[in-house]
């Protein structure tokens, strides 16, 4: 790979890595200044609202009624693991693999995005929520929502043996 090559390729992945975590930070940043904990605007009504939830455990409230260290640090360091494994993918993936390593840098961009509600907060701010009648979807944000693409596509890659390019 050039150099040049090669610059582009990281480019893109902090192009995207970087609008995610804009997008999510600003989201809840708003989220946090125009509406009270637990507070909700319905939107679709029966199936979408706008819930403020502050979510202090991980992927559906895992560990959230643990202590708030052992949280802290067992997520830090999943985090830090989780970016060291995505950045050594993104690495691994050629750059013709635009798709691919698109998937790689909506992860990546997830994972800061939540990382630093954890640093700054404690917790993570929660607040897309999808439900049917009075079946819901536990509380999401951008940064959950990129996550999940970018795992999506990546397995849509791994079941298939491509994406396009």
């Amino acid at each position: 790979m050039t150099r040049a090559h090669e610059m582009a390729h990281y480019g893109r992945l902090l192009l995207i890595a970087g609008l995610v975590v804009l997008a999510d930070q600003l989201t809840k940043a708003a989220i946090l200044g125009q509406l009270p904990l637990y507070d909700s605007r319905v939107v679709i009504p029966g199936f979408f609202s706008i819930t403020h939830i502050q979510n202090p455990g991980g992927a559906f409230g895992l560990l959230a009624d643990q202590h708030p260290l052992l949280r802290r640090g067992l997520f830090l360091g999943v985090s830090l693991v989780a970016t060291g494994v995505v950045l050594w993918f993104y690495h691994r993936t050629p750059p013709e693999r635009r798709w691919l390593a698109g998937a790689f840098a909506l992860i990546l961009g997830g994972a800061i995005g939540n990382l630093l509600d954890r640093l700054r907060l404690g917790q993570v701010v929660d607040f897309l929520d999808v439900y049917v009648g009075q079946w819901h979807w536990p509380a999401f944000n951008v940064a959950d929502s990129a996550i999940t693409v970018g795992v999506g596509l990546f397995l849509l890659h791994m079941v298939t043996g491509r994406l396009p390019d």
